[in-house]
């Protein structure tokens, strides 16, 4: 599922991914409107299967970083209030979450935005992602190009 839950740059939220055209895929946004659109490929898409977090030891794919904030707050909504947390709390709760996470290279935005994405994946009823990372059938986004 993560695999065709995508982020596109400069356009806010995450989008699930709908179908394919000859020169676009044609994408969802994961909110209340479920608006469909276009992206081409000048527009730079990143598929949440393909991001990891810094670690000090080893990149944790994000996946597993969504199972610990899942498994923190219990398969709810962030605690956290995101929006108006401050640099430390942020790095706080993710301290809690992802205990060696590398505190130079992850910034206050990319945790933010970690919460964000995960309130909506959990308002759109996902929050099995292990099991979403595994590939079915037809899910490689990348054959676009």
């Amino acid at each position: 599922m993560l695999q065709t839950i995508l982020s596109i740059s400069g356009k806010p939220g995450l989008f699930r991914l709908v179908s394919r055209g000859k020169n676009n895929l044609v994408v969802e946004t994961l909110d209340s409107a479920r608006r469909r659109m276009p992206v081409f490929a000048s527009d730079r898409v990143t598929s949440l299967a393909d991001i990891a977090m810094f670690t000090n030891e080893e990149d944790v794919p994000l996946a597993d970083v969504l199972g610990k904030v899942r498994d923190k707050e219990q398969g709810k909504v962030c605690s956290l209030n995101w929006r108006k947390a401050s640099g430390t709390e942020l790095f706080s709760y993710f301290g809690e979450v992802l205990p060696t996470f590398d505190r130079d290279r992850v910034h206050s935005s990319d945790i933010k935005k970690l919460l964000q994405w995960y309130d909506l994946l959990i308002a759109n009823g996902i929050s099995d992602f292990e099991e979403s990372m595994k590939p079915t059938e037809g899910d490689n986004v990348d054959d676009r190009q």
